[in-house]
Formats: C-alpha cells, structure tokens, sequence
C-alpha cells in the first residue's frame, strides 16, 4: 500500500524562470517566497515520486487526436524541448521516471474506467520545466507525468476530472507499489488567454474566486461551479489548465488546501 503525502497546484507561466526580473521587484520577491514555500513542504513530506498532471500545449499530439490523459511511462525525462529552452532560461536537465507507478496507473486505470493513453516519448516545455525547477531543484524526486487535454474540444468535463483525481488516489492506495510516498503536482492556470484578446491582462476577480472555491467548497461543488464555460470567459485557450487543478482536489480526497502566494501581475503598457 502506498499513499499520498503531499497534493499541491501551482502555475507554470514561463515568465517565472525566462523574465521574472522584468516584473515588479516586490511582486517577484513574493512570488519566489510563495514558491520556495510550496518546494519547501514538498520535499519535506519526502516524496518517493511525484505523478503530475498538466496540459500538454500541443508539443507531444495532433489536433486531431489529443487523448484526455496520457501516462508517462519511461525510465528517464529531459527537457526542455529544444524551443523552449531559450524562451524558459531554464537549462537541461534530466528526472527520472517511474515506469512500475507509471504502468500500475494504466492498468488499473482501466479496470476503473480511466483508459489512459501512454507513451515513453512526452516531450516537456514549460507545463514541468518551470514547477520541477521550483519544487525539486536537483531533479532528484522520479516523476510520473501524465499529460492531459485542457485546451482542444471535446475536453474532460470538470466533474470528470475530479473522478479521475479520485481514481489516481485509490489506485496509490491499493494498487501501487506498497510502501511509496506520492505526491501529487498538478500545473497550469490561473487565468490567461495566450495570443487572445485578453494576451496581456489577467482576470483577477476570477482567479481569487476559484482560489476561495476549491479552499472552502466541497470538491463537488468546486467542479459544478468551475465550469468550462466561466474558465473559458475569463481567458480562452489557457485558463481550462485548471483542469489539472480539479484532478489533484479529486486525488487529495478533502484535505483543506491554501493559497501559497498570488499576484494579478499584468504586462506594463
């Protein structure tokens, strides 16, 4: 039996590894201490290996077919991929996988009626070069990615990927290999409308409502109310990664959770 010992969400904007000095420096200051705390607790709940779930941002699938969820499964990572590298400033570097979780959540996934898709070839950009560079420094905690669709119709509906984070969770406790400590990364959102209209602004009076939702609703009222269509208003083609954010309060079965750090930051004019 293994379990969960630490479920955390957070936003992977490049902005935060490729021109965080650009910002605000007080704004900046208190988004590297939100952060540092959020990699603090982490580590300290000494995670055997984190399964981490974030929009794939159409580096690894076509259009045309873009699973809802898809397991990493080999026995090593790298990234950033080649394009990215520049843009993020984050160097290369190298994780380790987890192919027996990885394949543990395949399998009986399905036999829970979750068919992931899986490969051992996921290229990485922003959606975990940014967080595992806060989070796990040394890259040294093997990671199980599961790469998910937040952003091409038909997505997952909020209800489902609340099931879905639950089913992560009983096959942790059941199915895992006994004796790991997991946690759990979900990455993406807030709100953010990447080359839309609303490219340089952000919708705070959004943001901080899903923040005080998921902290003080039951996760079934979080997942009734964050509908597709809000995230979709408050941002088209990036807010829907808070997705991800509903599989991980599936998977944290009703711990409380709190904002570590926020900040509304906006393009100067």
């Amino acid at each position: 039996m293994a379990e969960i010992v630490a479920v955390t969400a957070l936003s992977h904007a490049p902005g935060l590894t490729g021109w965080l000095d650009r910002a605000d420096p007080a704004e900046a200051r208190r988004l590297l201490d939100g952060f540092a705390e959020v990699g603090r607790k982490v580590r300290s709940a000494r995670p055997d290996v984190i399964v981490g779930i974030a929009n794939d941002h159409l580096l690894n699938f076509p259009l045309s077919n873009v699973p809802d969820f898809c397991v990493g499964t080999a026995e090593r990572w790298r990234g950033p991929a080649d394009w990215f590298r520049d843009w993020l400033n984050v160097e290369p570097y190298e994780v380790p996988g987890h192919p027996d979780l990885a394949r543990a959540l395949v399998r009986e996934g399905a036999r829970l009626g979750v068919n992931f898709a899986f490969s051992d070839e996921l290229q990485f950009d922003d959606n975990w070069s940014v967080p595992l560079k806060f989070l796990t420094p040394d890259h040294d905690v093997p990671l199980v990615p599961i790469h998910m669709n937040c952003i091409v119709p038909p997505l997952p509906a909020p209800e489902r990927c609340l099931e879905v984070g639950r089913i992560i969770a009983r096959i942790v406790r059941e199915r895992a290999p006994a004796g790991l400590r997991i946690a759990i990364m979900a990455t993406g959102g807030l709100s953010h409308d990447p080359g839309g209209p609303k490219y340089f602004d952000v919708d705070e009076a959004f943001d901080r409502w899903f923040l005080d939702l998921i902290a003080t609703a039951p996760p079934e009222r979080a997942a009734r109310e964050a509908t597709i269509e809000r995230m979709v208003a408050a941002g088209d083609g990036g807010t829907t990664e808070l997705l991800s954010w509903l599989v991980a309060l599936g998977a944290a079965e009703g711990r409380r959770c709190r904002t570590a750090c926020y900040e509304p930051s906006r393009a100067l004019r």
